[in-house]
């Protein structure tokens, strides 16, 4: 099959042309339809097509523009839905043989959201059992493939959103992020995946609406797609307690902003966990290149070990609150979600209670550091992209792992801290894998972020990832 080269298009720009009738919504569609025939045999990304629904979708945009009409900001954009977020009608398993067949009635916020815009909900992408791991496999649908290199892991838990738009199945991924599932899985498979301030984003359904760790954000492959995709998800939602107005603000151009006078901090390892050595470089590399843009920019360390335990902690609180009801299942679950929520179980109210003293304790560390700094940069992974068959990289730079989330301390720190950042790619390995660069700021801080990460953008671009059509 000859890839059709609209698939290759930006999201912004299928919006555009289907909007002034260059593109029809359904030839877009039926594009990316093709792609998907052609390449998720051995990716494995999309784990539901909607081939149906999305034609009917499409031909709505369509009249909408032949009786002149706007469809919206994402007119004609096919998005995928991580399958832990309810598509009316559409099966949503959350990666668990226990919801196999499971058929919302309802849609998740992100979902109107992106409705609303004009997009068009092509599938579900895949995703480990409830969202809970950091490689994405599970015992529905197997295992998600690096679209870079088939052996090797897409990470998780939104390595199917962020396969897929690297095998350019889709243009617009939503995704979840708790302790960096729209990061780490932008990092391996050379895409952009943002984690914006908790309730940004509306998070709905959820029994979590007080809790700040998991969002809710947008994943594309550059950065000015992120930032229209977020310009769409954004805002305030009744149902949603977190969420807060956004009157004035304009996600969808900050990527074209200066940067210029900008403090930035390089840090290679924060978690101090060890960060193998041509990552670090390369991430260092596309920082100090920032300044060429006006930037100030400076290394420093910083040691933000003590909180990695915490994390655990939390994340146990997290899962039971969760899985409430659901705890009598915990045995039919595979042994990352079981071990998470047996973890919460175990633990009294003064591990939780320690865990919360320990994130106050991070949240004052930070705020040391903004008040000197605009920005954080650092490697997004410690490591390059593992083999798919593992579920965590045992070693870093020759230090073993205690647990098999230790990894993605680099991702977690910043969430614990309520902090939003990005993952853009800052260039390929050795072996031709993409390495993606973290970048942090303080809370409400999106717009700053979108514009630096557009400058690494420009400075360092990887190219597409083969296709294995």
């Amino acid at each position: 099959m000859t890839e059709s080269w609209i698939v290759r298009l930006p999201a912004r720009d299928i919006a555009d042309r289907v909007r002034s009738k260059q593109l029809t919504a359904t030839q877009v569609l039926e594009a990316h339809l093709a792609q998907i025939a052609a390449e998720n045999p051995k990716v494995n990304a999309v784990c539901t097509v909607a081939e149906e629904k999305a034609r009917f979708w499409a031909a709505e945009i369509d009249a909408k523009v032949a009786n002149g009409e706007d469809p919206g900001l994402l007119a004609g954009v096919p998005v995928g839905i991580k399958d832990v977020h309810p598509t009316a009608g559409i099966r949503t398993t959350w990666g668990s043989p226990t919801k196999a067949d499971f058929v919302p009635e309802e849609d998740a916020a992100t979902v109107l959201r992106v409705k609303a815009a004009g997009a068009v909900v092509i599938g579900k992408t895949n995703t480990p059992e409830y969202a809970a791991g950091a490689n994405t496999y599970n015992d529905v649908f197997g295992a998600t493939r690096n679209p870079w290199d088939l052996s090797k892991s897409a990470s998780g838990s939104t390595g199917g959103g962020a396969a897929a738009l690297a095998s350019r199945m889709i243009a617009l991924a939503d995704g979840s992020d708790l302790g960096g599932s729209l990061r780490t899985p932008a990092s391996f498979c050379g895409v952009v995946g943002l984690r914006p301030t908790p309730g940004l984003v509306p998070s709905y359904p959820t029994t979590r609406y007080f809790d700040m760790l998991p969002v809710t954000g947008p994943m594309a492959r550059d950065v000015g797609d992120t930032a229209l995709m977020l310009q769409a998800l954004a805002g305030e939602d009744p149902r949603d307690p977190r969420t807060f107005p956004i009157v004035g603000r304009d996600f969808a151009g900050a990527p074209a902003k200066s940067v210029e006078g900008l403090r930035i901090a390089y840090i290679s390892d924060f978690a101090k966990i060890g960060v193998e050595p041509e990552i670090d470089e390369i991430c260092r590399a596309a920082t100090y290149q920032i300044g060429t843009w006006g930037a100030k920019v400076e290394e420093i360390d910083l040691d933000l070990s003590f909180a990695r335990e915490a994390f655990l902690q939390l994340r146990g609180q997290l899962m039971v609150t969760a899985h409430l009801d659901r705890i009598g299942l915990v045995d039919k679950f595979g042994p990352n979600l079981a071990g998470n929520i047996r973890r919460g179980l175990a633990q009294g109210p003064k591990d939780v209670a320690q865990g919360e003293v320990t994130r106050s304790k991070l949240v004052d560390e930070w705020t040391k550091v903004f008040a000197k700094y605009d920005a954080v940069c650092c490697p997004c992974s410690p490591v390059a992209p593992f083999p798919v068959e593992q579920n965590y990289p045992e070693v870093i730079a020759g230090k073993k792992m205690t647990t098999y989330i230790d990894w993605v301390a680099a991702t977690f720190l910043v969430t614990m801290a309520g902090l939003p950042a990005i993952s853009v790619p800052a260039g390929l390995d050795a072996n031709r894998l993409p390495v993606g660069l973290q970048i942090v700021t303080r809370r409400h801080r999106e717009e700053q972020m979108l514009a630096l990460a557009a400058k690494v953008e420009k400075m360092r671009p990887i190219g597409f990832a083969p296709s294995h059509a």
